[in-house]
């Protein structure tokens, strides 16, 4: 059996396990046979498929998003420690998510995809005035130079933020508990809101899985092997873009599963596009899964906001990855 085959065998496991826990663990446990047999336990039944499956799904499509957006941007900017939160991309759909909530946006004809979209062009002008300025300061694109834009393009859309929320009245408290990160009683609504967008995001990255191995090598390889690199960059921001943003504007803000589910994937399994795309996929839907059910479980009944988890995984995770990179480069 191939490398490849059992490293999406692992994966599936992983994510059944992950939906399995979360779906049954809780305040009140949940027998599996509900699953199944929801006659055995009509009110379990109930809880389970009208509060906990939507939320577990919703987790895992956020996580998947985040997760195969990092993976796409590290290839592109040939980056381990890129990621839509180290950029800055996650900040800008913030502004976007919450300036809609602040104003109460409505495109007419969006009706309740207004937040998303809104979420998404956020995003995408962020990537795309990172990326931008980046070039100004470092033709080179250097990793300190791309990951520095993107801390002081986050500083400063934070600071919008904070103007907002200074500005705002009843909207205070959706507002912050937004802002912190959660896919607690979301509901199926919010599941039908972001799946179009994230199906639409992860093909457009897949497509250009093979572009992605080009680039690796440099843009100056990758036109000599006939990609079309400025038509592919601008695809895949706009790719990555479309899924950090219909990310955040369900769940809020949660940082670093774009950055450590594409490195671990990618030490574990190899760099390979055509398979890290979609094991990243995959194993962001699965540690979302995990860390939202640590969140509601740690310190239950009261929940933590699902961010705090992935902050406490990823912090060291990224210093791990700076002082390798560092380390390998002295």
């Amino acid at each position: 059996m191939s490398k490849n085959w059992v490293a999406y065998i692992v994966s599936f496991l992983l994510l059944g396990l992950s939906i399995m826990l979360g779906v049954t663990v809780g305040t009140v446990s949940i027998s599996p046979e509900v699953l199944w047999n929801p006659a055995s336990d009509e009110t379990a039944a109930n809880i389970l498929w009208n509060i906990r499956m939507p939320r577990v799904v919703l987790a895992g499509l956020v996580g998947a998003a985040l997760a195969i957006a990092g993976a796409a941007f590290q290839g592109l900017l040939r980056n381990p420690l890129a990621d839509p939160y180290t950029l800055g991309v996650s900040s800008g759909a913030s502004v976007g998510a919450v300036m809609t909530l602040f104003f109460g946006i409505s495109i007419p004809f969006l009706g309740s995809f207004t937040l998303p979209v809104m979420s998404m062009l956020g995003a995408l002008m962020t990537m795309l005035a990172v990326i931008g300025f980046a070039k100004l300061v470092d033709r080179s694109m250097k990793m300190e130079t791309v990951i520095l834009t993107g801390i002081i393009f986050s500083s400063f859309l934070g600071s919008i933020i904070s103007l907002m929320i200074a500005l705002t009245g009843e909207e205070l408290r959706q507002i912050i508990g937004w802002l912190l990160g959660s896919v607690s009683m979301r509901g199926w609504p919010y599941v039908q809101m972001a799946l179009p967008f994230i199906l639409i995001g992860s093909f457009l990255l897949w497509l250009n899985r093979h572009e992605l191995n080009a680039m690796l090598f440099g843009e100056d390889r990758a036109r000599h092997l006939g990609v079309d690199v400025r038509k592919r960059k601008m695809v895949i921001l706009v790719g990555g873009s479309v899924l950090t943003g219909a990310a955040v504007a369900v769940s809020g803000t949660i940082g670093f599963v774009g950055l450590v589910v594409p490195h671990i994937t990618r030490m574990l399994w190899g760099a390979d596009h055509r398979h890290l795309l979609s094991l990243s996929f995959i194993n962001g839907a699965s540690l979302l899964i995990i860390c939202d059910l640590v969140s509601r479980t740690i310190i239950s009944p009261t929940e933590l906001p699902i961010g705090v988890i992935t902050a406490f995984i990823g912090a060291p995770v990224f210093a791990f990855i700076f002082f390798r990179q560092r380390k390998g480069v002295a």
